[in-house]
């Protein structure tokens, strides 16, 4: 299994950083593989960060010979995909929209198609627009196919939409558990429909 969480934050070591560091701890201590992706950096040679529907479908030739290139292909091997952003004005952040709209070839090619998600969200406030943004997290995840997890597991409980915290996240322990258990349950669920998922 490979699970690849997506950072939103435009902060390499900040607080989202810090919460899908520690599903990726419970993901690798399963034995799966795992890969950390900063988007903000992945945008930085692109011409165009935000997507200019330039073609239908989409060819990529925006992103050619870039980072993002790169980063396309190891999310067509993620057996589950982990979608981490800081709230901002209650929704996701901008690099992380305009990542994901950046992967319309992946959406055309059904790369995602039942690949396995879960969203984390981190506010400044208690009640600072997390679970909102977990629903925009979600909804961009649907729109591929994927198959959305909350963070909920057997050993643990039902869960809910996803982890939410507050920064510091480092300080949210409550966060910081849901964070684990998101990421076993991603795992888990990724397991149980492997023979799901579309491998050329």
């Amino acid at each position: 299994m490979y699970i690849l969480a997506l950072n939103g934050s435009p902060h390499r070591e900040g607080n989202t950083a810090f919460m899908l560091g520690a599903a990726l701890e419970e993901v690798a201590s399963a034995g799966a593989r795992t890969g950390l992706i900063h988007v903000s950096e992945e945008l930085a040679d692109v011409k165009y960060p935000f997507c200019l529907y330039c073609s239908s479908p989409c060819d990529g030739r925006c992103y050619k010979n870039s980072k993002l290139a790169k980063v396309l292909e190891l999310m067509r091997k993620a057996d589950g995909v982990l979608l981490g952003s800081p709230v901002y004005f209650g929704t996701v952040s901008a690099p992380l929209k305009c990542f994901w709209d950046k992967t319309r070839i992946l959406r055309s090619e059904k790369q995602l198609l039942n690949v396995v998600g879960g969203a984390l969200a981190v506010g400044a406030s208690r009640f600072g627009g997390q679970e909102t943004t977990l629903r925009a997290l979600q909804d961009m995840m649907l729109c591929q196919g994927m198959i959305v997890v909350g963070d909920g597991h057997l050993e643990d409980d039902a869960g809910h939409q996803g982890a939410c915290a507050q920064q510091p996240s480092r300080s949210d322990m409550s966060g910081l558990e849901r964070s684990r258990i998101l990421g076993r349950r991603v795992l888990i669920v990724a397991k149980a429909t492997s023979g799901l998922r579309k491998r050329s």
